[in-house]
């Protein structure tokens, strides 16, 4: 079997990514095809033997989409390609805007402020044919420019595959129709046909839907930037010893077994061992703490993590795509990959609802053929079928409540990339939090301060702080801002000494200070008392002046205020809270206990979150992921959303759904709430668009008239089909009152 990926564009919703998975999933010789809506790419697997990549996009090609191998596509040619297609979007919308504003303006200012409004040469009174023709030839622009609506939607809808460019395409379609048919009884002397003219409403639903693909293009133009930004994080070459000479060689020619050196201030190239020095490493990139770890001979280190202060030597181990950055990266693109598409609500309604409508039309037309009615009596009642159940409300149903709901959303500083997370989310049933940055502020700072008999806290404060302005490790610089903080005096010491793996020595006004752990005390011979700290996961740093035990310091990454209260919101709203952090298991069991978490996952590498993550998925759950670090971005990727708090890194960002540019985790709640506003608006707009269509269908197609009632006009018919719109565009803008008391 082989695997091959392809890029596919042309795709306009999850119900094209769904018809070429379907195709091709029963294509012999395909065993599996995952297509990716959101990253434009298709994952194929199959058996070369009976068919080849070439016969593949063939296959896709004559479905309507476009399919290239990766390796001919350019990485500037991919760019240029989303830049073109975007600044193409733009083009088309403005031309369709520019004409809609036009042409609704003529045809709906007489019918509010009189006929005075509009030029007297296109007076509807007047001279109705000229104002029917002026309608047209300004709603011709907007037809052209919206083309792909009807080219995709009757393609999909004529290979029984009915989506959302279907139902644009039929509703504005029998707008179109109905009003050419109008201008034909003009010109046949019915001037009754200048009040059927609707090529307003065939404009501006093309205008509206136009808008929303130009924004989705744009945020189609930024996929995969999250895996750039983590190929970005490796260096791009390393420096390698060789007969006792230093090299510098490009990463790709790194081999495993290398001796490889490593500066302070720089990154570490690739995976490998110690084998010489001392240092401390930044891996914030990996395990998302602030606080660099210390690192011998024999331990491990990871590549893109950075070198603190320290030099060294180590031997690669695990080069290339082998390396645990290699692996994130990998990782973030199958959980992109493999990620099920939402099937939107109005495409599953139109894959019934379009051809349903069609039959009926069709049916009554050619019965009261059979029946001994003229053309003109078919044709209007297929019209008039057509017109009322024209699913322009229905079309506008989801996309209209979409579209407020990201606005209320990004108004309130959560960023929803696209209308999937939305719909998502009010479905979620756990929130999988990270702790550093998201629960805790991810700095260190000064929590505790006990000082021994003989001591106060101003003093204890002033000899620590002093003597730690010399050092670079971060609990001593938590200790020196909390002094800056409280305003104590800082002064210059004689003397500094840094003890590997145990703290520092100093004299402050001519007193020796020491500060450290308690390895640091013993080897001085100072008896201390040891410190119940550490057991609420805070780090004690043991002082002592002139060989007397004088207090302890501890230093912890703290609480976020919003953090306790955020999850009391979401076991009120009865979802279950889990957290997985890098971190010890002791440090994460007192976060937890503090904040009322109910699960806790502690000691994990960024595959294991992924893992959790999807474990939870495999057990039937919705899971929300909320995370702000690199390590963060494989499970952000497999979550069914992805939160990323704003002050996190950019492929955090990236890798998420949902933004929270606030970082406050109160709004992890309003994300969730406005879903569930949002899903119960759509749901609404459905059963008004399908209220008012469906009901008059049998009328439209004359059940009446065969009781020797009326029949329904078309203008009727269009007047309800109107105000299925109107009423539908009304409900959504009700979410722009979405508040949530106390947020």
């Amino acid at each position: 079997m082989k695997k091959q990926e392809l890029i596919i564009s042309g795709m306009t919703c999850a119900a094209c990514s769904g018809r070429i998975e379907r195709k091709l999933g029963k294509t012999e010789g395909v065993t599996e095809a995952v297509v990716n809506l959101a990253g434009e790419k298709g994952t194929f697997t199959f058996d070369p033997d009976v068919i080849s990549e070439t016969e593949i996009i063939a296959i896709i090609e004559k479905m309507g989409y476009g399919a290239k191998l990766p390796e001919k596509v350019t990485a500037d040619e991919e760019k240029l390609n989303k830049e073109i297609e975007i600044k193409v979007f733009k083009i088309k919308f403005a031309v369709a805007a520019v004409f809609s504003v036009i042409l609704f303006y003529i045809a709906m200012a007489p019918m509010l402020f009189g006929n005075g409004v509009v030029p007297a040469f296109i007076s509807p009174e007047t001279y109705p044919l000229r104002y029917a023709i002026c309608e047209l030839i300004l709603c011709i622009p907007v037809v052209i420019a919206g083309y792909k609506f009807y080219t995709i939607g009757y393609k999909n809808l004529f290979q029984g595959a009915p989506n959302m460019d279907s139902l644009i395409a039929v509703g504005t379609t029998a707008a179109f129709i109905y009003s050419v048919y109008s201008i034909i009884r003009i010109i046949g002397g019915d001037m009754h046909g200048v009040h059927n003219l609707y090529f307003e409403s065939a404009s501006m639903i093309i205008t509206l839907v136009m808008l929303g693909k130009t924004l989705e293009a744009r945020s189609k133009g930024k996929t995969g930037a999250a895996i750039k930004t983590l190929i970005g994080l490796s260096p791009k070459t390393a420096t390698v010893l060789k007969d006792e000479k230093e090299y510098e060689v490009l990463i790709d020619d790194v081999k495993t077994g290398d001796i490889i050196i490593v500066k302070p201030g720089e990154k570490i190239p690739v995976d490998g061992e110690i084998i010489e020095g001392y240092t401390t490493v930044d891996e914030s990139m990996l395990t998302g703490e602030s606080i660099p770890v210390e690192k011998r001979v024999g331990d491990k280190v990871t590549g893109a993590s950075i070198n603190k202060n320290g030099y060294v030597k180590f031997r690669a181990t695990n080069v290339g795509k082998d390396t645990v950055l290699a692996q994130i990266i990998k990782m973030v693109e199958d959980a992109q990959g493999t990620k099920a598409p939402i099937a939107k609500l109005a495409d599953n309604v139109a894959a019934k609802f379009v051809p349903t409508v069609l039959i009926i039309a069709i049916l009554a037309c050619v019965g009261w053929l059979i029946a001994g009615e003229n053309v003109s009596f078919a044709v209007t009642v297929f019209v008039a079928v057509l017109v009322i159940a024209c699913p322009c409300a229905l079309g506008l149903a989801t996309p209209t409540a979409i579209m407020v709901g990201t606005g209320k959303g990004a108004k309130h500083g959560i960023l929803f990339k696209n209308g999937e997370a939305l719909e998502t989310a009010h479905k979620i049933s756990v929130a999988v939090f990270d702790k550093t940055g998201t629960i805790t502020e991810g700095k260190p700072a000064v929590t505790d301060v006990i000082t021994a008999a003989g001591f106060n806290k101003t003093e204890l404060i002033h000899l620590a702080a002093s003597a730690e302005k010399a050092s670079e490790h971060p609990l001593g610089e938590a200790i020196v801002k909390y002094a800056t903080e409280t305003k104590i005096p800082l002064t210059d010491i004689t003397d500094f000494t840094s003890v590997t793996g145990q703290g520092i020595i100093a004299r402050v006004d001519g007193k020796s200070v020491l500060i450290g752990n308690q390895k640091l005390m013993n080897e001085h011979s100072i008896d201390i008392d040891i410190s119940h700290l550490s057991k609420e996961g805070k780090t004690p740093m043991y002082i002592a002046v002139d060989g007397s035990f004088a207090g302890i310091i501890a230093v912890a990454d703290t609480v976020k205020e919003s953090s306790c209260e955020a999850i009391k919101k979401l076991h009120e709203l009865g979802i279950k809270t889990v957290m997985v952090t890098g971190d010890n298991k002791a440090t994460a069991a007192a976060i937890a206990s503090v904040v009322g978490i109910d699960e806790v996952i502690a000691e994990v590498m960024p595959q294991d979150k992924a893992s959790a993550v999807k474990k939870l998925q495999e057990e039937g759950h919705i899971v929300a992921m909320i995370g702000d670090g690199i390590n963060d971005a494989p499970a952000l990727a497999q979550a069914d959303v992805g939160i990323a708090v704003g002050s996190g890194t950019d492929v955090a960002m990236e890798s998420a759904d949902i933004v929270l540019m606030k970082s406050d985790l109160n709004d992890v709640c309003y994300a969730l709430l406005l879903s569930r506003a949002t899903i119960r608006n759509i749901k609404q707009n459905l059963f008004w668009a399908f209220g008012y269509n469906t009901l008059g269908i049998p009328i439209a197609a004359g059940l009446l008239h065969i009781f020797g009632g009326p029949l329904l006009s078309p203008m009727i018919g269009a007047a309800a089909m109107s105000l299925s719109s109107v009423s539908v565009i009304t409900n959504a803008l009700r979410l722009n009152k979405f508040k949530i008391k106390g947020l």
